[in-house]
């Protein structure tokens, strides 16, 4: 079966929690590196909720959702650029795990390796960046919705 649409993903969603002993500006750094964009000049808001956690602990939650398709494809371009053959490797082969029945493709970055190394790792942990990406094959199959990953994943960041 062969994918019948350009368009990649209806929309994208990240977020990321940060303690205080992350320091807000740091992880706030970390996030607009997946923004390849100016996001005043794009309105691109990044929602910021503050809450406490465990001990009354102050967490602050920031979340950028993407909807416009020059967006979508400008943020894609860089996380395809920024990921090492090896890191692509593993998603391409844990692709079917990662795409659920509502064909969302979900992704985890550790934090902290983004941070302080400014360096894109997969990661199982819950200290992270959390993407998902709603995949948008058509006909809407899981089959052509691994297909898109696989685009997604060989993307060239100099296209345009």
């Amino acid at each position: 079966m062969r994918l019948m649409t350009d368009m990649l993903a209806h929309f994208i969603e990240l977020n990321v929690f940060s303690t205080p002993e992350d320091g807000a500006d740091k992880v706030y750094g970390g996030l607009l590196s997946f923004l390849p964009f100016d996001l005043d000049k794009e309105k691109i808001a990044v929602k910021r909720t503050n809450t406490e956690g465990f001990n009354d602990r102050k967490i602050v939650i920031m979340e950028a959702r993407l909807d416009k398709q020059r967006h979508i494809m400008a943020f894609l371009r860089n996380l395809a650029s920024r990921l090492s053959p090896d890191q692509k490797e593993l998603l391409s082969r844990q692709k079917d795990t990662r795409v659920d029945d509502s064909l969302y493709f979900f992704m985890r970055f550790d934090k902290s390796r983004l941070i302080d190394e400014n360096k894109l790792w997969i990661t199982d942990c819950g200290n992270c960046f959390h993407l998902k990406i709603a995949l948008a094959p058509f006909p809407r199959k899981k089959e052509l919705a691994l297909e898109i990953v696989d685009r997604i994943l060989s993307l060239d960041a100099s296209a345009d």
